[in-house]
């Protein structure tokens, strides 16, 4: 039985695969969590991390770390006979957490494997200009490139859809709503909406367009469509959905519209289309896969 330990899985993607390895009961999970103050957060980022932060794990074990103390980080790692680390640490911000968490890994005997927290797509140098995120996350495979002893692997997942389909099914998602409002009946498409986006739930892939037709079948409704331009995109601007203003006050509408555009000039040049030579669905064709109709 390996032991894994999971970063940040009290977070939003984390409690997800704590409770499938608890499920599984093949393995045993550890959790990674550190209190943050008030005082601490500096960033809006790091303010709507803690607005959604998910208290309770069900099934596994807690524990408190200090992630500026490498040296910490190891032992606790070797204590605990951790074989592999699995970041879902929030990448919004400031990532020396996840890079001492690396150093740490490295140092831990009985640590041979890393997955860190680049989930979505296979991010280039040519993103990070117009979405910070991405070379944060690249700095982060640089650093694993450079740890000799560890094994890693990036998932790549596209984009989570449960942002889509809250609350009627599980998720630990923050209710942060993209391109198709389903509450409001209306969508705001970037591009010509023909463009393919995969979409991976984070318990467990299709054009943007029809999105909006699974949610008006379901619904029963004629949704109103808007379509947002590439040139809006490039310029961090984007149709504002219904449910966009309540989240102004910790989310301000200039920083949301520049973040949502980053996502959606990614979803028109393919960034999002995913086309590996290997897919995880090959390599376990047992496992169920959800649909969108699933949910409907």
């Amino acid at each position: 039985m390996a032991i894994f330990a999971v970063a940040g899985g009290a977070g939003k993607v984390g409690p997800a695969i704590v409770e499938a390895i608890v499920e599984n009961g093949e393995h045993a999970v550890l959790v990674l969590d550190r209190e943050v103050t008030i005082t601490q957060r500096k960033t809006w980022q790091e303010d709507i991390s803690h607005i959604f932060q998910a208290k309770d794990v069900q099934g596994a074990q807690v524990m408190a770390v200090d992630y500026t103390d490498v040296d910490k980080l190891a032992a606790t790692l070797e204590t605990n006979s951790i074989d592999t680390v699995i970041s879902t640490i929030n990448a919004l911000g400031d990532i020396s957490a996840e890079l001492n968490l690396i150093k740490g890994a490295e140092k831990s005997a009985s640590t041979k494997r890393f997955i860190p927290s680049s989930w979505g797509v296979n991010y280039t140098e040519d993103m990070a200009p117009y979405f910070p995120i991405a070379q944060s996350k690249l700095n982060l495979i640089a650093a694993l490139k450079a740890a000799s002893s560890l094994e890693y692997t990036g998932v790549y997942n596209g984009y989570f859809a449960d942002y889509w389909v809250l609350p009627k099914v599980k998720s630990y998602q923050s209710p942060v709503v993209l391109v198709v409002d389903i509450a409001n009946n209306f969508a705001a498409i970037p591009g010509s909406g023909d463009e393919l986006v995969t979409f991976t739930h984070t318990f467990d892939s299709q054009p943007l367009s029809r999105c909006s037709l699974y949610a008006e079948e379901a619904k029963g409704v004629k949704f109103t469509v808007k379509h947002d331009s590439i040139e809006d995109l490039k310029a961090g601007k984007i149709t504002e959905l219904p449910s966009h203003p309540h989240m102004y006050p910790f989310f301000p509408k200039p920083m949301l519209q520049g973040f949502f555009a980053a996502f959606g000039r990614m979803f028109v040049e393919g960034a999002f289309d995913l086309k590996p030579e290997r897919t995880l669905n090959e390599q376990f064709p047992g496992a169920e896969q959800s649909t969108s109709s699933r949910w409907s």
